[in-house]
């Protein structure tokens, strides 16, 4: 028996020996009620133990276009507590053994659609995982497939290192039709957020020069003001036409990208950058909120270089959806200096942060 089943599941099975030497037979929905309850009961007793503190507080954020119109976050607990679906499909992550059918148990994203609802004509839902990489699904298609949101796989968590502990999974071998459409750069590892559409446009600038507490996207701050989308358009706006740096959803060659500058939004916050300040970049992937590894924007380069936070791009100036990283992403001119690094070509661009 797995670890990860342990004793909760023991006491599960006792139980059933001992209901089943009674005359009254318990149904299946009982015994299929137990069986879930010990699950929930297993996996609660395993996070309380987890050493890896990152593990323990990790959580599913769901925005966008819902019908409850603010972000939800959902710790393990409460994920694990609705992964009561079992699928079974090859992983072609698994190159040991590329044919091998793995049972998976998580959440079919569905559910989590029917739950937190979904607003009118909304076609699209997309993920994001903790490393910013991020993929686009039909709803369609997450109404006819089982796709799953997983946490366990064979009766064990799925580590860090395989994709956990929240994995997106397509069912290929009950329906190797799915494949065609979803080849398997589409299986996430590591999911952090839920953008069901595209979330409205707005941007948090942040004076932190005093004190900020760090990277804390949750947090309270009296020092900070939200631009809105009618804010941002009424800024001076400005246009590139350039190869980008994004990595995911972007056509090839030259696009135009419609903006403001960063030096403009934070003037329009009231926010002055000192000579020596920076001002730093936090986009929705956890790793753009790591303080150890921040994007930082120097005063100079955001004086001289014209960098730009892109609202629209095409020479119809459409709005960038959330398959391309928007509504918002950071974006540098070739006259700048860093273009070459493009991991600054930030999508989900959330909030600026000025600090010294």
């Amino acid at each position: 028996m797995p670890k990860s089943f342990g004793l909760p599941l023991v006491l599960f099975s006792l139980i059933v020996m001992v209901v089943c030497g009674c005359t009254n037979q318990p149904s299946p929905e009982q015994l299929e009620a137990w069986r879930k309850d010990a699950i929930a009961h297993n996996f609660a007793m395993n996070t309380l133990r987890e050493p890896d503190i990152e593990r323990r507080n990790w959580q599913l954020e769901i925005q966008g276009q819902t019908t409850r119109q603010t972000p939800t976050y959902l710790s393990l607990l409460e994920l694990n507590a609705l992964a009561t679906t079992i699928t079974r499909t090859r992983d072609p992550y698994n190159t040991n053994n590329p044919k091998q059918v793995f049972n998976f148990r998580g959440v079919p994203v569905s559910e989590l659609l029917d739950l937190f609802g979904v607003a009118p004509n909304v076609t699209e839902v997309t993920f994001v995982s903790h490393d910013a990489y991020r993929v686009t699904v039909k709803i369609a298609d997450l109404r006819r497939y089982p796709l799953m949101i997983a946490m366990e796989r064979d009766r064990e968590k799925i580590s860090r290192i395989e994709g956990g502990p929240l994995y997106l999974i397509f069912p290929y071998t009950e329906f190797p039709e799915i494949e065609a459409k979803y080849s398997d750069r589409y299986w996430a590892f590591y999911v952090t957020n839920m953008i069901v559409g595209t979330e409205p446009l707005q941007l948090k600038v942040s004076d932190c020069r005093r004190s900020c507490p760090k990277g804390d996207r949750h947090a309270s701050r009296n020092n900070t003001k939200v631009l809105t989308a009618d804010t941002l358009a009424k800024l001076p706006q400005v246009t590139i036409n350039q190869a980008v740096g994004y990595r995911i959803g972007w056509p090839i060659g030259k696009v135009k990208l419609h903006g403001v500058r960063v030096s403009d939004a934070l003037a329009a916050a009231g926010v002055m950058l000192p000579a020596k300040g920076a001002a730093i970049v936090r986009g929705k992937a956890p790793i753009y909120r790591d303080s150890n590894y921040p994007i930082r924007l120097d005063a100079a380069e955001i004086k001289n270089c014209s960098l730009m936070l892109a609202t629209h791009w095409g020479d119809d100036r459409k709005p960038i959806p959330a398959n391309m990283g928007g509504p918002l992403t950071l974006a540098l001119p070739n006259s700048c200096k860093a273009t070459s690094d493009d991991r600054r070509w930030l999508s989900f661009v959330e909030e600026l942060e000025v600090g010294y």
